[in-house]
């Protein structure tokens, strides 16, 4: 049937020239060729002529041009008698001859257009899936699934596509609706979405109504629905590509939905993995202090009178000693969870480099007087005319005591120094001005680099450093290796869950700065603390 269609008008005018043509070419060779090469002509332009012609109408055209060559060539000429010995069988030959090629051509043509059609589609889903197959976002395409089903509607296309899960009841705010439709096309479209099944003529369910709803299918659900008013006839062919268009976005909100269930069970696994290893760090380092102030307190209480004075002292001072550990771990971890929470809000107020760095050397200092520990030396060194912090005081002083400690662990007896000073450093355009540049940061952001000035709070050490391959991991949290404790000065395991440089890496994060360990060229360590330098007050 579709060869009986008729073709677009602006296909009529190149028939009837050809016709024109053939015609004028007959009658300028009336005379000089014989009547069989005369034929030929008129054959070849009904042949041409079926170019743009349906089938029909190129029939007909072809009867009324052989008809009008009897009455113009053919002798007796002025007349439609024949000859039938000599020109009874040309003349329906030639008319046989015309048909045929007329009913050739529209087939071909037929055939040309039907691959033109699904090249178009094959095209139209190509185009779709390689935008859906990048996205992260799938339900962003949505304008793309109804620029691609606009061709196929004789009306705008409505749509409706899940943000996420299926709400228990319709609700739009769980949805993307485009094209506004009315209150019976909304509850047919939540409809179709719910049954996972097409309405609407050639699809068994619902054949009443005026339009199709196709759903967007994927593997396990439908994810959404759309509404395509019909053409002017039923096309089966074009019904099968909205539901493979709509099938495109359904498996792409599909596999996002996976990825969110996925992302949200690998961060529920990860938060139970963190609470059981905070629970074990809490058992151990909790419950050995403790042991020790207890069994050094009932010494003290039961056996007092028989220990000397210097037994006495030793054990106040382990005491004393166990307590203050409790303390910065407690510490630490309350800051760790603290910060780690959204919205967290710090006293923040403006603060210079050297009270910071006094405060912790007099803290550092009383206690190994009360201690009587000797140890590296400590010393500072802080750059002159430093700019302030915009910073909160105690959790800065907090970090100090960290990184301070933990060069006692680990440097032995060589020197301690803490390192202040103003770094200015060339920051990518794209990435926030805080922390050290990464090597071959520019490589990696591209675009011109702009100026930032820096403040960098270093605790250096001479002592056997970190080995490369705990360098990515030791500000992680609860990350210890065994490694650095064989580098100790005692070889003896070092107390701590691994939370002192987490909760170092937080504290700077908190304040738009960044935390970085560097191996100093002759051997050492330098835990550097990144910190923007703002606008200073007036």
């Amino acid at each position: 049937m579709e060869l009986l269609k008729p073709l677009p008008g602006k296909h009529r005018w190149p028939a009837l020239l050809v016709w024109a043509l053939g015609w004028l070419a007959m009658f300028a060779l009336d005379g000089r060729v014989d009547l069989a090469n005369l034929s030929m002509l008129l054959v070849m332009s009904a042949a041409l002529a079926s170019l743009w012609q349906p089938v029909p109408a190129s029939m007909l055209s072809s009867l009324l041009a052989v008809m009008a060559f009897n009455w113009c060539f053919v002798p007796p000429r002025g007349s439609f008698a024949v000859d039938l010995r000599s020109h009874a069988l040309l003349l329906g030959s030639m008319l046989l001859l015309s048909w045929i090629s007329s009913i050739l051509l529209a087939r071909l043509r037929w055939q040309a257009l039907v691959a033109q059609r699904h090249a178009a589609q094959a095209e139209a889903l190509r185009r779709l899936a390689d935008r859906l197959r990048d996205a992260a976002q799938p339900a962003e395409q949505a304008p793309l699934l109804v620029e691609a089903l606009q061709p196929l509607s004789a009306g705008p296309v409505q749509l409706l596509c899940l943000l996420d899960q299926l709400p228990a009841r319709n609700d739009d705010a769980a949805a993307l609706l485009l094209g506004a439709p009315d209150a019976d096309a909304h509850d047919g479209l939540w409809a179709c979405l719910r049954a996972g099944q097409a309405f609407g003529p050639g699809t068994g369910r619902y054949e009443e109504l005026p339009a199709w709803y196709l759903p967007m299918r994927g593997r396990q659900a439908s994810h959404g629905a759309v509404r395509i008013a019909l053409p002017g006839t039923v096309d089966t062919g074009q019904r099968e590509q909205a539901q493979a268009l709509s099938d495109l976005m359904g498996q792409a909100l599909e596999r996002r939905v996976a990825e969110r269930s996925t992302q949200r069970a690998h961060d529920e696994a990860e938060g139970q993995a963190t609470r059981n290893a905070l629970l074990a760090a809490i058992s151990h380092d909790y419950r050995t202090p403790l042991a020790t102030i207890l069994g050094a307190a009932s010494a003290l209480q039961e056996q007092g009178d028989k220990l000397s004075a210097a037994q006495r002292r030793r054990l106040v001072e382990t005491v004393m000693d166990e307590t203050r550990s409790l303390s910065r771990f407690t510490d630490n971890t309350l800051q760790l969870a603290r910060l780690d929470a959204p919205g967290v809000q710090l006293k923040l107020d403006w603060e210079s480099a050297e009270e910071l760095v006094g405060a912790v050397l007099r803290r550092v200092r009383q206690r190994r007087a009360l201690e009587a520990e000797d140890g590296p030396k400590l010393r500072a060194r802080l750059e002159p005319e430093l700019p302030l912090l915009r910073c909160d005081a105690l959790l800065l002083t907090q970090l100090l005591e960290n990184l301070v400690d933990n060069a006692l662990k680990y440097a032995g007896s060589s020197g301690i120094e803490i390192l202040v000073r103003r770094e200015r450093v060339e920051h990518p355009q794209g990435r926030p001005a805080s922390g050290p540049p990464p090597e071959g940061a520019k490589e990696t952001w591209g675009g011109p680099a702009f100026p930032c000035d820096q403040l960098v709070l270093a605790v250096r050490d001479r002592g056997p450093g970190v080995p490369p391959a705990w360098r990515q991991r030791i500000f992680e949290v609860f990350q210890r290796g065994q490694e650095l404790d064989r580098q100790r000065p005692d070889a003896a395991p070092a107390r701590g869950a691994g939370v002192g440089l987490a909760a170092c890496r937080a504290i700077a994060r908190a304040h738009g700065g960044e935390m970085r360990y560097r191996a100093r060229s002759h051997g050492g360590s330098s835990f550097e603390c990144w910190l923007p330098v703002a606008e200073q007050p007036t």
